[in-house]
């Protein structure tokens, strides 16, 4: 009987620049991923950490709107390519070098090439972490990441609501397969407080904690509805940037305080 081939063994990559970096991934789109990827970002930098934040979602990126940037980067060379510095801290997107109402008709080596450019030819310098605000799903980008891509961690960022975790539960299962630890899943859009002061969940309850403790791995938080956080993130300058007293920043915080501690160290 003929043996099975051996696993392929891929040589990942690390994005120079950086001492760490850190995914942030929802395997279900419309959760509020990028917001909390940005939130969580500032809350690091709040720390005393020099952070880096890539947006890999090549088809719908958000990062130019989340920190209102219009301006496209410069060159190195007429190759590598300088993030933009904004609140100081090192940005770089898909959407810098293309205009906000042209669609990416691209198929998946097209996306793959792009992405890797943002990974290899960027030119990060001197950050603590780089936080990578993955694409929704679970496919070619993905596993571009995972395979190829030196991550030191990744979170998991969903709503409560069980159609959304089915797709958690494919995330999960994908991180395993590909040897890239999670750090923890983000329950996001988790209840919003009415003007009596209660909390109402609307899209379930304790869904995303339940499956983090269904696969062992660390619950970080709840993030409710809260539309300071999305007025800031509208115009261009995150809540944990711009007010980092709000209760919502103390979460963010909280998050961060404990993923530097405990992960990055």
């Amino acid at each position: 009987m003929s043996q099975k081939p051996p696993p392929k063994k891929f040589i990942k990559t690390p994005i120079n620049g950086t001492k760490f970096t850190l995914l942030i991934s929802s395997a279900k789109g419309g959760v509020g991923k990028s917001t909390v990827a940005v939130n969580l970002a500032f809350a690091m930098q709040n720390l005393g950490l020099k952070i880096g934040i890539l947006d890999a979602d090549v088809y719908g990126p958000s990062l130019p709107k989340l920190l209102n940037l219009r301006e496209k980067p410069n060159t190195e060379n007429g190759k590598d390519i300088i993030p933009i510095n904004k609140y100081e801290a090192q940005c770089m997107s898909m959407g810098f070098l293309v205009d906000e109402q042209t669609p990416m008709i691209w198929r998946g080596p097209m996306v793959i090439s792009a992405l890797k450019t943002m990974t290899q030819k960027v030119l990060w310098k001197d950050r603590d972490v780089i936080i990578i605000d993955m694409p929704p799903g679970t496919g070619d980008s993905q596993l571009t990441f995972a395979q190829e891509v030196k991550i030191d961690g990744a979170i998991i960022v969903s709503t409560p609501q069980e159609l959304a975790l089915l797709d958690v539960r494919r995330g999960i299962q994908m991180f395993n397969k590909t040897g890239v630890k999670i750090f923890g899943l983000i329950d996001n859009m988790s209840f919003f407080k009415g003007d009596d002061g209660k909390e109402y969940k609307i899209f379930g309850e304790s869904g995303v904690q339940k499956t983090a403790e269904e696969f062992n791995k660390d619950f970080l938080g709840n993030i409710p509805l809260s539309q300071d956080l999305r007025s800031s993130a509208d115009k261009g300058d995150p809540l944990t940037h711009c007010n980092p007293n709000h209760e919502v920043s103390i979460i963010f915080k909280n998050m961060a305080k404990k993923i530097k501690e405990t992960k990055l160290i």
